[in-house]
């Protein structure tokens, strides 16, 4: 977990260099206008919010990443988790405000493709964005393959040719994602504004209500109620945006094998 964890690190500061540095050099027909407005909130700004959820929510490697401390206590465990919420916000905000500086009203869901797929920096950046999800993709596997058998197979023992099949099931559903879904936007559109909105803002309070001493309804819960209802509404707004985004957006719809 630290090695893929270290290359992560690597490959996001070379991702954010390389879009610094390539910005000002492409077309100017691919970077938005001089004078175009400067625009903080849109139509998309639900789509936006499940994308951050989404880059945010990693509870489920949570015993993962308390397990791989050499000395794992709590104290230990809450230092790593803010220095590296830290990190990751502030990356997010660079690369974010860089992009969209260049781009405007033409930033992509994914910055990298506002860049030419000829450029040789941008595809170095590709490819080292590819090999952290090859890294990653591991434990995101181990998680969804661990529920799909708690839940359909908890009363059955161990079968390693249910273990096999589950996990072939897994990657080959995601490798015909892949190879047909060329804006990965769309796709964290969804994700973030479907699963990641009810794992970050529904499930959390929600536990909290339900384990807390006392009444449900009070003062001392209203905090997490209003929490519980902007979850619902970023997940409802989301998704319903995205899908409309998916069905009616060139962008979205467009082939990865065209060569611009």
């Amino acid at each position: 977990l630290s090695k893929t964890s270290a290359f992560a690190v690597v490959a996001m500061c070379t991702i954010i260099a390389s879009v610094i540095i390539e910005g000002p050099r492409i077309d100017s027909e691919l970077r938005a206008e001089r004078g175009s407005p400067v625009v903080l909130a849109n139509t998309g700004v639900f789509q936006a919010v499940g994308i951050i959820t989404f880059a945010f929510v990693c509870h489920h490697n949570s015993f993962m990443i308390y397990g791989s401390l050499r000395k794992p206590t709590l104290n230990r465990y809450f230092e790593v988790i803010h220095i590296s919420t830290v990190i990751a916000t502030v990356a997010s905000l660079i690369i974010a405000i860089i992009g969209y500086i260049y781009f405007r009203e033409k930033t992509q869901g994914n910055i990298l493709n506002n860049f030419p797929q000829d450029n040789l920096l941008i595809n170095i950046a590709r490819s080292l964005f590819a090999l952290n999800m090859i890294t990653t993709f591991p434990m995101e596997t181990l998680v969804a393959r661990e529920v799909i058998d708690q839940l359909m197979f908890r009363n059955q023992e161990f079968s390693m040719k249910r273990h096999v099949i589950i996990t072939t099931v897994l990657c080959a559903l995601c490798l015909v994602v892949g190879e047909t879904v060329c804006n990965l936007g769309v796709l964290l559109e969804l994700t973030g504004g479907l699963s990641a909105s009810f794992l970050a803002f529904i499930l959390p309070p929600a536990c909290y209500i339900k384990l807390c001493s006392g009444p449900k309804l009070s003062w001392k819960t209203v905090p997490h109620w209003l929490c519980i209802c902007f979850g619902f509404t970023v997940m409802v707004l989301s998704t319903v945006l995205s899908i409309r985004h998916a069905v009616v957006s060139q962008e979205a719809n467009g082939s990865c094998w065209n060569v611009q």
